[in-house]
């Protein structure tokens, strides 16, 4: 029987995992590291790269090099390169073919199932976007789990006695804060927050600017105009960040950067760790909300959460260690690694269902609350947010004119009081309903969220039985067709990279 792996798909970087004798294992790649940059590339003569060799060649061929595509899953973004659209979940499923590949590789045998995390704040329309890309990548998704609940899982799986734990997860694009109960086999969420749209990109971004704006009012050039420029910028902004977790001041030092008609320009600025926390204030600052949000959920203050565990490379940053432990009052917990924990807890979600780990029950909730659109515009809530899944509500609704026939079905998620403030997942008809005054048709509204967090929602008009049910997928999503169409493609693509691979080597 093949094994199921665990896959932390990763905007910055990604990781895979496996349970082996009853423990979890970091499947080192090709290359030996432990976790893959989710980079991709498109070589002039039309190779495709992934990872680190992708990462690699980003300066000399920046304008075919795709990396934190995760930031715009489930959104209607294209990439356009040699006449080929790819969307987002075309890129991340050639980063999950070469996880696959290396998970193949070192266990000597086809791996087609895995558990794959999403940031616990993910939509239903990334979700499903995350599940597209795993199987355009030939890997059936048995399982879609929150990260910082897989991040629990790789910390908890040995401790019995029951305590509350808050896990904060910066990563390189996306924010989480779950707060879970476990013990004793049981981890479950008590409530979770967070941004996906806030992560190290950012951090690094502030330091860009900060630098290109000096470069410019000294030499009147703008280096973000030029991409190779701006890509070896971009470069130097990140590994000055991580120096800066360490020393007190870091030399952002780039000889030739570009040129004018005197001849070359060289970059030469230090950055202190004073002043990158000062460019950062703002971006540390909109993690407290979420975290003081998700104690208030769970019903807990500060004072009893017993462990504050940091996930993602971005909680290195002193700065964000400092905010947590001023908001919880606790040195955070170090022992385990925050770029290898939530593949773990993955591999180990994997091992569950697999049947290799025993006396372990999840319980996840929604992220955020779920309805639909009623007259005047109001968003009225079936889920709450922070409820245990899976779940399923019903409510009766009627018509809002007299003689009304159909009904539109117009499913929200978000936590605004009017509708048009929240994510739309999409829209249905029920119609068929017999002419009656307002208010006196019963339309029964069902919604249902699968362990997955994916939707669907069915109407029933109980005067006539007549019923619609939609699994939402939203416009971003792919038809069957489209993903079965991709497959096929990965499926030569791999072929491909296999030949070129056999003759590179023979």
């Amino acid at each position: 029987m093949s094994k199921m792996i665990g896959i932390d798909l990763g905007t910055t970087n990604s990781c895979v995992s496996v349970i082996e004798g009853g423990e979890p294992v970091v499947i080192p790649n090709s290359e030996g590291g432990r976790t893959t940059p989710s980079v991709v590339a498109f070589t002039k003569d039309g190779e495709r790269l992934v990872g680190q060799v992708a990462k690699r060649q980003a300066i000399t061929n920046p304008d075919r090099t795709i990396a934190s595509i995760k930031r715009e899953m489930g959104s209607n973004h294209k990439i356009h390169i040699d006449g080929k659209e790819y969307t987002p979940q075309d890129i991340s499923a050639m980063i999950l073919q070469k996880l696959k590949a290396d998970a193949e590789a070192y266990l000597g045998t086809t791996v087609t199932q895995a558990v794959i995390t999403v940031p616990a704040y993910f939509s239903d329309s990334q979700r499903q976007a995350t599940k597209d890309a795993g199987r355009i990548a030939g890997l059936e998704v048995e399982r879609i789990i929150n990260e910082p609940t897989a991040a629990s899982l790789a910390y908890g799986l040995d401790k019995d006695a029951a305590h509350k734990i808050l896990v904060y997860d910066l990563g390189g694009g996306t924010f989480d804060v779950s707060i879970l109960e476990i013990g004793d086999g049981v981890f479950e969420v008590l409530a979770t927050n967070g941004d996906t749209k806030l992560g190290g990109d950012d951090f690094d971004d502030r330091i860009i600017d900060y630098v290109a704006d000096i470069f410019q009012r000294e030499n009147g050039i703008d280096l973000r105009k030029d991409k190779m420029a701006g890509q070896r910028l971009k470069e130097a902004a990140e590994k000055a960040k991580i120096e800066l977790s360490g020393v007190m001041s870091a030399n952002i030092n780039l000889p030739f950067i570009t040129a004018d008609a005197n001849g070359p320009k060289h970059l030469d600025v230090t950055l202190t760790r004073a002043k990158f926390n000062e460019l950062t204030a703002d971006l540390v600052e909109r993690t407290i909300g979420p975290m003081q949000t998700a104690l208030r959920d769970a019903g807990l203050t500060a004072q009893q959460i017993d462990k504050v565990i940091l996930v993602g490379g971005s909680t290195r940053v002193p700065a964000v260690q400092e905010a947590v432990k001023n908001i919880t009052g606790k040195e955070p917990f170090k022992g385990i690694n925050p770029d290898e924990c939530v593949a773990i807890g993955a591999a180990i979600q994997a091992g569950v269902l697999g049947g290799d780990v025993k006396d372990v029950l999840l319980l996840d909730v929604t992220p955020l609350s779920l309805g639909l659109e009623t007259e005047g515009h109001i968003f009225t809530r079936l889920i709450e947010r922070n409820t245990t899944i899976p779940t399923e509500k019903s409510q009766v609704f009627s018509t809002a004119a007299d003689g009304q026939t159909t009904v539109e079905i117009h499913v929200l998620q978000g936590e605004r009081p009017m509708a048009y403030d929240n994510k739309t997942l999409g829209r249905f008809q029920l119609t068929g309903i017999p002419a009656a005054p307002r208010g006196v048709p019963q339309i029964e509204v069902k919604f249902a969220i699968d362990k997955n967090g994916i939707v669907s929602v069915s109407a029933k008009d109980l005067g006539t039985g007549n019923t619609q049910n939609i699994t939402i997928t939203a416009s971003t999503n792919l038809s069957e067709e489209e993903i079965q169409a991709r497959v096929k493609e990965a499926e030569q693509y791999a072929e491909q990279d296999k030949k070129r691979k056999e003759e590179v080597e023979t």
